[in-house]
Protein backbone atom coordinates (compact mmCIF):
# COMPACT_ATOMS: atom_id res chain seq x y z
CA UNK A 1 0.00 0.00 0.00
CA UNK A 2 1.48 3.24 -1.05
CA UNK A 3 0.44 5.99 1.33
CA UNK A 4 1.12 9.49 0.17
CA UNK A 5 0.03 12.24 2.54
CA UNK A 6 -0.97 15.61 1.17
CA UNK A 7 -0.46 18.98 2.34
CA UNK A 8 -25.95 5.31 37.37
CA UNK A 9 -29.98 6.98 43.91
CA UNK A 10 -26.09 6.88 44.25
CA UNK A 11 -23.75 9.77 44.40
CA UNK A 12 -21.02 9.57 41.81
CA UNK A 13 -17.88 11.40 41.02
CA UNK A 14 -16.05 11.07 37.80
CA UNK A 15 -12.95 11.90 35.93
CA UNK A 16 -13.14 12.94 32.36
CA UNK A 17 -9.77 12.84 30.78
CA UNK A 18 -9.73 11.66 27.30
CA UNK A 19 -12.38 11.51 23.53
CA UNK A 20 -11.27 9.27 23.18
CA UNK A 21 -12.20 8.24 21.82
CA UNK A 22 -13.53 9.19 20.02
CA UNK A 23 -14.31 6.90 17.44
CA UNK A 24 -12.80 3.61 18.26
CA UNK A 25 -14.73 1.21 20.40
CA UNK A 26 -17.19 0.97 17.65
CA UNK A 27 -14.86 2.44 15.33
CA UNK A 28 -13.86 5.10 17.80
CA UNK A 29 -14.59 8.88 18.81
CA UNK A 30 -12.21 11.28 21.28
CA UNK A 31 -12.81 13.62 25.32
CA UNK A 32 -12.21 10.23 26.99
CA UNK A 33 -12.03 8.15 29.04
CA UNK A 34 -15.04 8.97 31.18
CA UNK A 35 -14.54 7.50 34.62
CA UNK A 36 -17.54 7.20 36.96
CA UNK A 37 -16.94 6.31 40.58
CA UNK A 38 -19.43 5.62 43.41
CA UNK A 39 -18.70 6.73 46.96
CA UNK A 40 -18.91 3.14 48.22
CA UNK A 41 -16.96 1.65 45.41
CA UNK A 42 -13.57 2.06 43.87
CA UNK A 43 -14.73 0.80 40.53
CA UNK A 44 -14.90 3.01 37.55
CA UNK A 45 -15.97 2.87 33.96
CA UNK A 46 -13.64 4.33 31.42
CA UNK A 47 -14.79 4.63 27.92
CA UNK A 48 -12.89 4.30 24.75
CA UNK A 49 -12.74 6.67 21.88
CA UNK A 50 -16.31 5.92 20.91
CA UNK A 51 -17.92 6.08 24.30
CA UNK A 52 -17.89 2.37 25.07
CA UNK A 53 -18.02 1.68 28.81
CA UNK A 54 -15.33 -0.88 29.55
CA UNK A 55 -16.27 -3.65 31.98
CA UNK A 56 -12.66 -4.55 32.66
CA UNK A 57 -12.29 -1.49 34.85
CA UNK A 58 -15.30 -2.52 36.91
CA UNK A 59 -13.44 -5.51 38.25
CA UNK A 60 -9.85 -4.57 37.74
CA UNK A 61 -7.90 -3.10 40.61
CA UNK A 62 -4.43 -3.46 39.17
CA UNK A 63 -1.71 -1.27 40.63
CA UNK A 64 -0.16 1.39 38.52
CA UNK A 65 3.20 -0.32 38.46
CA UNK A 66 4.55 -2.59 41.18
CA UNK A 67 8.02 -1.13 41.46
CA UNK A 68 10.51 -3.09 43.57
CA UNK A 69 11.36 -1.67 46.99
CA UNK A 70 14.63 0.18 47.37
CA UNK A 71 17.51 -2.23 47.93
CA UNK A 72 15.40 -5.26 47.01
CA UNK A 73 16.71 -7.66 44.36
CA UNK A 74 15.48 -7.15 40.83
CA UNK A 75 12.16 -8.84 40.22
CA UNK A 76 11.78 -10.46 36.78
CA UNK A 77 8.04 -9.89 37.04
CA UNK A 78 8.67 -6.16 37.34
CA UNK A 79 10.64 -6.03 34.12
CA UNK A 80 8.00 -8.13 32.42
CA UNK A 81 5.40 -5.64 33.64
CA UNK A 82 7.46 -2.76 32.31
CA UNK A 83 7.65 -4.41 28.90
CA UNK A 84 3.88 -4.95 28.90
CA UNK A 85 3.38 -1.32 29.86
CA UNK A 86 5.62 -0.13 27.04
CA UNK A 87 3.74 -2.38 24.65
CA UNK A 88 0.37 -0.95 25.72
CA UNK A 89 1.66 2.62 25.77
CA UNK A 90 3.17 2.35 22.32
CA UNK A 91 0.14 0.56 20.89
CA UNK A 92 -2.28 3.19 22.19
CA UNK A 93 -0.13 6.08 21.04
CA UNK A 94 0.53 4.71 17.57
CA UNK A 95 -3.10 3.64 17.03
CA UNK A 96 -4.74 6.87 18.15
CA UNK A 97 -2.16 9.31 16.90
CA UNK A 98 -2.38 7.70 13.47
CA UNK A 99 -6.17 7.59 13.67
CA UNK A 100 -6.38 11.27 14.58
CA UNK A 101 -3.96 12.28 11.85
CA UNK A 102 -5.80 10.28 9.19
CA UNK A 103 -9.12 11.68 10.36
CA UNK A 104 -7.95 15.22 9.87
CA UNK A 105 -6.20 14.36 6.64
CA UNK A 106 -9.36 12.89 5.09
CA UNK A 107 -11.69 15.68 6.14
CA UNK A 108 -9.51 18.75 5.59
CA UNK A 109 -7.33 17.99 2.57
CA UNK A 110 -8.30 19.38 -0.80
CA UNK A 111 -8.03 16.43 -3.18
CA UNK A 112 -8.62 16.22 -6.92
CA UNK A 113 -12.11 17.66 -7.59
CA UNK A 114 -14.90 15.46 -8.97
CA UNK A 115 -18.26 16.43 -10.51
CA UNK A 116 -20.04 15.58 -7.23
CA UNK A 117 -17.30 17.17 -5.10
CA UNK A 118 -16.09 20.20 -7.05
CA UNK A 119 -14.31 21.62 -3.99
CA UNK A 120 -12.08 18.54 -3.74
CA UNK A 121 -13.24 17.78 -0.19
CA UNK A 122 -14.16 14.19 0.76
CA UNK A 123 -17.95 14.19 0.26
CA UNK A 124 -19.18 11.86 3.04
CA UNK A 125 -18.42 11.95 6.76
CA UNK A 126 -20.97 9.13 7.06
CA UNK A 127 -18.70 6.81 5.08
CA UNK A 128 -15.86 7.44 7.54
CA UNK A 129 -18.18 6.29 10.33
CA UNK A 130 -19.31 3.30 8.24
CA UNK A 131 -15.78 2.11 7.52
CA UNK A 132 -14.88 2.21 11.21
CA UNK A 133 -18.05 0.32 12.16
CA UNK A 134 -17.54 -2.26 9.40
CA UNK A 135 -14.14 -3.36 10.67
CA UNK A 136 -15.18 -3.01 14.34
CA UNK A 137 -18.08 -5.45 13.92
CA UNK A 138 -15.73 -8.00 12.33
CA UNK A 139 -13.32 -7.68 15.26
CA UNK A 140 -16.24 -7.92 17.75
CA UNK A 141 -17.62 -11.07 16.12
CA UNK A 142 -14.21 -12.75 16.23
CA UNK A 143 -13.60 -11.71 19.85
CA UNK A 144 -17.05 -12.87 21.07
CA UNK A 145 -16.70 -16.17 19.17
CA UNK A 146 -13.28 -16.86 20.69
CA UNK A 147 -14.31 -15.89 24.24
CA UNK A 148 -17.83 -17.39 24.35
CA UNK A 149 -17.78 -20.06 21.66
CA UNK A 150 -20.78 -18.49 19.98
CA UNK A 151 -21.57 -15.10 18.57
CA UNK A 152 -25.16 -14.68 19.78
CA UNK A 153 -26.17 -17.77 21.85
CA UNK A 154 -24.67 -16.46 25.11
CA UNK A 155 -25.96 -12.91 24.81
CA UNK A 156 -28.29 -11.99 27.69
CA UNK A 157 -29.00 -8.49 26.43
CA UNK A 158 -31.02 -8.45 23.19
CA UNK A 159 -29.52 -6.59 20.27
CA UNK A 160 -32.35 -4.05 20.31
CA UNK A 161 -31.23 -2.95 23.79
CA UNK A 162 -28.16 -1.45 22.15
CA UNK A 163 -30.04 0.45 19.44
CA UNK A 164 -30.42 3.79 21.30
CA UNK A 165 -26.74 4.07 22.14
CA UNK A 166 -25.83 2.80 18.67
CA UNK A 167 -27.79 5.68 17.17
CA UNK A 168 -26.25 8.24 19.51
CA UNK A 169 -22.79 6.79 18.92
CA UNK A 170 -23.23 6.96 15.18
CA UNK A 171 -24.41 10.55 15.36
CA UNK A 172 -21.56 11.56 17.67
CA UNK A 173 -19.00 10.05 15.31
CA UNK A 174 -20.57 11.73 12.29
CA UNK A 175 -20.62 15.08 14.08
CA UNK A 176 -16.97 14.68 15.00
CA UNK A 177 -15.90 14.05 11.44
CA UNK A 178 -18.13 16.79 10.03
CA UNK A 179 -16.82 19.38 12.51
CA UNK A 180 -13.32 19.10 11.06
CA UNK A 181 -14.50 20.99 8.00
CA UNK A 182 -15.04 24.05 10.19
CA UNK A 183 -12.72 23.87 13.22
CA UNK A 184 -9.16 22.65 13.63
CA UNK A 185 -8.29 19.29 15.20
CA UNK A 186 -6.64 20.94 18.26
CA UNK A 187 -9.80 22.96 18.92
CA UNK A 188 -11.90 19.82 18.51
CA UNK A 189 -9.68 17.83 20.89
CA UNK A 190 -9.70 20.44 23.65
CA UNK A 191 -13.40 21.19 23.16
CA UNK A 192 -14.25 17.55 23.91
CA UNK A 193 -13.12 18.09 27.51
CA UNK A 194 -16.19 20.23 28.12
CA UNK A 195 -18.39 17.11 27.88
CA UNK A 196 -18.12 16.93 31.69
CA UNK A 197 -21.23 19.14 32.01
CA UNK A 198 -23.53 17.22 29.64
CA UNK A 199 -22.27 13.98 31.28
CA UNK A 200 -23.59 15.31 34.60
CA UNK A 201 -26.88 16.29 33.01
CA UNK A 202 -27.31 12.90 31.28
CA UNK A 203 -26.43 11.05 34.51
CA UNK A 204 -29.01 13.08 36.42
CA UNK A 205 -31.73 12.60 33.79
CA UNK A 206 -31.16 8.93 32.95
CA UNK A 207 -30.10 7.53 36.37
CA UNK A 208 -30.81 10.21 38.99
CA UNK A 209 -27.10 10.55 39.72
CA UNK A 210 -25.87 13.28 42.04
CA UNK A 211 -22.39 14.81 41.94
CA UNK A 212 -20.23 16.48 44.62
CA UNK A 213 -19.62 20.21 44.41
CA UNK A 214 -15.94 19.68 43.56
CA UNK A 215 -16.98 18.17 40.23
CA UNK A 216 -18.86 21.34 39.33
CA UNK A 217 -15.79 23.42 40.16
CA UNK A 218 -13.66 21.24 37.90
CA UNK A 219 -16.30 21.44 35.19
CA UNK A 220 -16.23 25.24 35.44
CA UNK A 221 -12.47 25.49 35.00
CA UNK A 222 -12.47 23.02 32.11
CA UNK A 223 -15.19 25.02 30.40
CA UNK A 224 -13.23 28.23 30.89
CA UNK A 225 -10.10 26.63 29.48
CA UNK A 226 -11.94 25.29 26.46
CA UNK A 227 -13.50 28.67 25.78
CA UNK A 228 -10.14 30.43 25.99
CA UNK A 229 -8.46 27.90 23.72
CA UNK A 230 -11.27 27.98 21.16
CA UNK A 231 -11.46 31.78 20.98
CA UNK A 232 -7.75 32.41 20.69
CA UNK A 233 -7.19 29.56 18.23
CA UNK A 234 -9.47 31.20 15.71
CA UNK A 235 -7.98 31.06 12.28
CA UNK A 236 -7.88 34.34 10.42
CA UNK A 237 -8.90 32.69 7.16
CA UNK A 238 -12.21 31.39 8.54
CA UNK A 239 -15.16 33.65 9.22
CA UNK A 240 -17.06 33.59 12.51
CA UNK A 241 -20.17 31.97 10.98
CA UNK A 242 -18.10 29.07 9.68
CA UNK A 243 -16.49 28.40 13.04
CA UNK A 244 -19.87 28.65 14.82
CA UNK A 245 -21.10 25.82 12.57
CA UNK A 246 -18.10 23.75 13.63
CA UNK A 247 -18.75 24.42 17.31
CA UNK A 248 -22.40 23.43 16.85
CA UNK A 249 -21.22 20.14 15.39
CA UNK A 250 -18.98 19.69 18.43
CA UNK A 251 -21.85 20.42 20.85
CA UNK A 252 -23.85 17.78 18.96
CA UNK A 253 -20.96 15.35 19.28
CA UNK A 254 -20.62 15.90 23.04
CA UNK A 255 -24.36 15.52 23.75
CA UNK A 256 -24.70 12.32 21.71
CA UNK A 257 -21.49 10.88 23.14
CA UNK A 258 -22.58 11.53 26.74
CA UNK A 259 -25.88 9.77 26.09
CA UNK A 260 -23.96 6.80 24.65
CA UNK A 261 -21.83 6.16 27.74
CA UNK A 262 -24.76 6.65 30.14
CA UNK A 263 -26.99 4.26 28.14
CA UNK A 264 -24.24 1.65 28.05
CA UNK A 265 -23.92 1.81 31.83
CA UNK A 266 -27.70 1.42 32.02
CA UNK A 267 -27.40 -1.79 29.98
CA UNK A 268 -24.74 -3.12 32.35
CA UNK A 269 -26.99 -2.38 35.35
CA UNK A 270 -30.15 -3.86 33.78
CA UNK A 271 -28.70 -7.08 32.41
CA UNK A 272 -25.83 -7.54 34.88
CA UNK A 273 -22.21 -6.73 34.42
CA UNK A 274 -21.30 -10.42 34.54
CA UNK A 275 -23.60 -11.03 31.57
CA UNK A 276 -22.39 -8.31 29.23
CA UNK A 277 -18.68 -8.06 28.60
CA UNK A 278 -16.98 -5.33 26.57
CA UNK A 279 -16.83 -7.41 23.39
CA UNK A 280 -20.56 -8.19 23.56
CA UNK A 281 -21.15 -4.48 24.06
CA UNK A 282 -18.99 -3.76 21.07
CA UNK A 283 -20.90 -6.33 18.99
CA UNK A 284 -24.32 -5.12 20.12
CA UNK A 285 -23.64 -1.47 19.38
CA UNK A 286 -21.96 -2.12 16.06
CA UNK A 287 -24.70 -4.48 14.88
CA UNK A 288 -27.19 -1.64 15.06
CA UNK A 289 -24.73 1.04 13.99
CA UNK A 290 -23.74 -0.73 10.77
CA UNK A 291 -27.40 -0.91 9.74
CA UNK A 292 -27.91 2.77 10.53
CA UNK A 293 -24.83 3.97 8.68
CA UNK A 294 -25.62 1.83 5.63
CA UNK A 295 -29.18 3.18 5.53
CA UNK A 296 -27.84 6.69 5.83
CA UNK A 297 -25.45 6.24 2.92
CA UNK A 298 -28.23 4.82 0.73
CA UNK A 299 -30.88 7.41 1.62
CA UNK A 300 -28.51 10.33 1.08
CA UNK A 301 -27.23 8.97 -2.20
CA UNK A 302 -23.65 9.11 -0.97
CA UNK A 303 -22.44 5.82 -2.45
CA UNK A 304 -22.13 6.97 -6.10
CA UNK A 305 -20.34 10.12 -4.93
CA UNK A 306 -17.92 8.10 -2.81
CA UNK A 307 -17.14 5.63 -5.60
CA UNK A 308 -16.52 8.48 -7.99
CA UNK A 309 -14.26 10.21 -5.46
CA UNK A 310 -12.26 7.02 -4.81
CA UNK A 311 -11.77 6.47 -8.52
CA UNK A 312 -10.31 9.93 -8.88
CA UNK A 313 -8.47 9.87 -5.52
CA UNK A 314 -7.56 6.23 -4.71
CA UNK A 315 -5.31 7.33 -1.85
CA UNK A 316 -8.40 8.45 0.12
CA UNK A 317 -9.63 4.84 0.20
CA UNK A 318 -6.28 3.86 1.67
CA UNK A 319 -6.61 6.56 4.31
CA UNK A 320 -10.08 5.26 5.28
CA UNK A 321 -8.73 1.72 5.57
CA UNK A 322 -5.87 2.86 7.81
CA UNK A 323 -8.35 4.85 9.94
CA UNK A 324 -10.57 1.78 10.39
CA UNK A 325 -7.62 -0.46 11.28
CA UNK A 326 -6.12 1.92 13.84
CA UNK A 327 -9.60 2.47 15.31
CA UNK A 328 -9.95 -1.30 15.87
CA UNK A 329 -6.41 -1.86 17.18
CA UNK A 330 -6.88 1.12 19.51
CA UNK A 331 -9.87 -0.57 21.13
CA UNK A 332 -7.94 -3.80 21.65
CA UNK A 333 -5.13 -1.85 23.31
CA UNK A 334 -7.71 -0.08 25.51
CA UNK A 335 -8.96 -3.42 26.86
CA UNK A 336 -5.45 -4.79 27.34
CA UNK A 337 -4.20 -1.68 29.14
CA UNK A 338 -7.16 -1.51 31.54
CA UNK A 339 -6.94 -5.25 32.25
CA UNK A 340 -3.19 -5.14 32.95
CA UNK A 341 -2.76 -1.78 34.69
CA UNK A 342 -6.19 -0.36 35.57
CA UNK A 343 -8.09 2.75 34.51
CA UNK A 344 -5.74 5.34 36.04
CA UNK A 345 -2.76 4.32 33.94
CA UNK A 346 -5.02 4.16 30.91
CA UNK A 347 -6.29 7.66 31.60
CA UNK A 348 -2.78 9.07 31.91
CA UNK A 349 -1.74 7.49 28.63
CA UNK A 350 -4.77 8.77 26.74
CA UNK A 351 -4.52 12.27 28.17
CA UNK A 352 -0.88 12.35 27.14
CA UNK A 353 -1.90 11.17 23.69
CA UNK A 354 -4.28 14.10 23.34
CA UNK A 355 -1.53 16.55 24.14
CA UNK A 356 0.80 14.93 21.62
CA UNK A 357 -1.90 14.86 18.95
CA UNK A 358 -2.50 18.59 19.36
CA UNK A 359 1.21 19.25 18.85
CA UNK A 360 1.40 16.98 15.80
CA UNK A 361 -1.71 18.47 14.22
CA UNK A 362 -0.55 22.03 14.85
CA UNK A 363 2.84 21.30 13.27
CA UNK A 364 1.74 19.25 10.23
CA UNK A 365 -1.41 21.19 9.37
CA UNK A 366 0.06 24.54 10.46
CA UNK A 367 -2.72 25.52 12.91
CA UNK A 368 -2.13 28.84 14.69
CA UNK A 369 -1.36 28.48 18.40
CA UNK A 370 -1.15 31.74 20.33
CA UNK A 371 0.14 32.10 23.90
CA UNK A 372 -3.41 32.81 25.12
CA UNK A 373 -4.66 29.64 23.42
CA UNK A 374 -1.89 27.66 25.07
CA UNK A 375 -2.96 29.08 28.45
CA UNK A 376 -6.45 27.72 27.81
CA UNK A 377 -5.01 24.29 26.98
CA UNK A 378 -2.87 24.38 30.15
CA UNK A 379 -6.01 25.07 32.24
CA UNK A 380 -7.85 22.13 30.65
CA UNK A 381 -5.06 19.57 30.92
CA UNK A 382 -4.11 20.88 34.37
CA UNK A 383 -7.61 20.03 35.65
CA UNK A 384 -7.53 16.67 33.88
CA UNK A 385 -4.23 15.65 35.49
CA UNK A 386 -5.51 16.99 38.85
CA UNK A 387 -8.49 14.61 38.49
CA UNK A 388 -6.12 11.72 37.85
CA UNK A 389 -3.99 12.60 40.89
CA UNK A 390 -7.08 13.03 43.13
CA UNK A 391 -8.42 9.65 42.09
CA UNK A 392 -5.05 7.96 42.58
CA UNK A 393 -4.59 9.39 46.09
CA UNK A 394 -8.16 8.40 47.03
CA UNK A 395 -7.49 4.83 45.94
CA UNK A 396 -4.18 4.74 47.83
CA UNK A 397 -5.90 5.96 51.03
CA UNK A 398 -8.56 3.25 50.74
CA UNK A 399 -5.98 0.53 50.14
CA UNK A 400 -4.02 1.68 53.23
Amino acid sequence: MNLSFPKKRHTHSFDLTNSTATDTMVGVNQMKPLMLETKDSDRSIPTGEDGFADEHSKRNESPVLNTPASGAPANPDFFSQVLRFLFCFTGLQVSYLTWGYMQELIMTTTFEPTPSAPDGKFPSAAFCVFSNRFLAIIVAIIAVKIKHGSVLANNVAPLMAFAPCALSNTMSSWSQYASLRYVSFPVQTVFKSSKIIPVMIMGKVLKGTGYPSSQYVEAFFITVGVAVFSIFSKSSDKDTATEVIGLLYMVSYICFDCFTSQWQDKIYVKYGRANVDPYQMMLGVNSSAIVMTTAGLLLNGDIPKIIEFFQTNPSVLQYNIVTAITSATGQLFIYTTIKEFGPIVFTVIMTTRQMISICISSFIFKHPMSVKALCGAVIVFGVLFYQIRRKYLARQNRSN
